[in-house]
Formats: C-alpha cells, sequence, structure tokens
C-alpha cells in the first residue's frame, strides 16, 4: 500500500464522507480493508454515518461493508 495516498485520501473523505452514497461508503471501508492501512477517525465516521443510513445499503454495498469491517476486527461501532 501506498501510507501517504490513503493518508491522503483519509482526510478529503473525512470531509466529504455525508456526500457519500453507499456503494461510496463500501468501497471506500472495502479500500482501506483490503490494503490493510489504518485510518480509525474516517472509518468511525463512515460506520456511523452507515448505521443510520443503513436501509440504502443494497445486500452487495452491505457484504462489502460488513466483510471490511470485520476484516481490520472493527469493534469500536454500533456495525
Amino acid at each position: 500500500a501506498a501510507p501517504e495516498l490513503f493518508e491522503a485520501i483519509a482526510g478529503q473523505a473525512l470531509t466529504r464522507f455525508r456526500e457519500f452514497n453507499s456503494q461510496d461508503m463500501a468501497n471506500t471501508v472495502w479500500a482501506f480493508a483490503t490494503a490493510a492501512v489504518a485510518a480509525p477517525l474516517l472509518l468511525e465516521a463512515i460506520a456511523g454515518e452507515a448505521s443510520g443510513r443503513i436501509r440504502e445499503f443494497n445486500s452487495q454495498n452491505m457484504a462489502n461493508t460488513v466483510w471490511a469491517f470485520a476484516c481490520i476486527g472493527w469493534e469500536r461501532s454500533q456495525l
């Protein structure tokens, strides 16, 4: 993984995550989990946003999101 790139993406995503649709959220957490890059502030923000908008997720987005949080051992959120 390219830590500087992921750090820059995390910083930008933190300012815009409320604009993300369910696929954007799923893709973002999937990318960070797949690359094994820690971004706790971003992931916590997305977890909270996703929890409040769970009805917007289709089955694929839900599966990818849950898989990503499980892969990184996420325990801090309501997911």
